[in-house]
């Protein structure tokens, strides 16, 4: 094995290459090696393992970071012994990697206060671990980047991470009013994402009340159309649980929403077959 002394000269080229978390584990890698009696190929194996995993770690924190959600959330936070009537095996099913790999859509539609920002941070940041790309935008933050974009160029510029990413949370939609060129704009970003990459919204507004957020009733039922296709609306309702005093308290109940010329199905509109439609949340 390689004596104590080479390790200092060692420690250095690691560095050099940028394998710095190899650098800081070769002591201890040297002094199990002699212990253990590992041969070369273990020894360098368990080094360059450590490497990995340290780099894999530091690309899903910057892959965090680069999202941008207002706090950090996780599925394991989200406690289901609050909520028995949401099913646990069905929101599982967006924390699986089919949801990007088939570009599906969900939205989250209810009142302020039922967690539905959450549950869309939760299910991206675990995407972000599995290895895709995120990024959290509220309606009203992109309606303001885009009426800085005084140019075609610039609006591309604002638009053009939120179509390149693997998943997008766009949320608060229909909490704020928009200018006359939001409605366009999103249309863009939804159908540029629509079969390529997953989206998640969450909205105040029920479907049928798009149309005012978009000031276009055609425009409207083109993006609620792209959104179903494959995708699944939950509708939420009960208490704020931030006036309870407890994350994901109260008795909201989510259904997917049957969408037909125009118009949604309702707060118990019917379960499509092969969906996680029959969730609550």
């Amino acid at each position: 094995m390689i004596a104590k002394p080479e390790a200092a000269a060692l420690e250095p080229l690691l560095e050099q290459l940028g394998m710095h978390q190899a650098a800081a584990v070769l002591p201890d890698w040297l002094d199990r090696a002699a212990s253990q009696e590992l041969s070369y190929a273990d020894f360098l194996h368990g080094l360059l393992e450590e490497e990995s995993v340290a780099r894999a770690n530091a690309a899903t924190q910057k892959r965090l970071r680069q999202a941008s959600f207002p706090y950090a959330a996780t599925i394991e936070q989200f406690d289901f012994r609050f909520r028995p009537e949401l099913k646990r095996q069905v929101v599982l099913r967006y924390l699986d990697p089919t949801f990007v790999e088939q570009a599906r859509t969900l939205a989250l539609i209810g009142p302020p206060g039922l967690g539905k920002t959450m549950l869309a941070i939760c299910i991206a940041t675990k995407h972000i671990q599995l290895g895709a790309t995120a990024r959290f935008i509220t309606a009203q933050q992109l309606a303001n980047q885009l009426g800085r974009a005084l140019t075609s160029a610039g609006r591309q510029r604002v638009l053009r991470p939120l179509l390149a990413c693997d998943v997008l949370v766009i949320d608060e939609l229909g909490y704020l009013p928009t200018l006359p060129g939001f409605g366009p704009a999103l249309y863009e970003l939804i159908a540029g994402r629509y079969e390529k990459r997953p989206t998640l919204i969450t909205s105040n507004k029920s479907l049928t009340e798009w149309a005012a957020i978009v000031q276009d009733a055609s425009l409207a039922t083109a993006l609620v159309d792209r959104i179903l296709h494959h995708g699944e609306v939950f509708y939420l309702k009960g208490p704020s649980w931030r006036l309870k005093g407890r994350s994901l308290e109260g008795e909201a109940v989510a259904a997917a929403a049957a969408f037909t010329n125009g118009t949604d199905g309702g707060l118990e509109a019917q379960h499509r077959p092969g969906g996680p439609e029959d969730a609550a949340r």
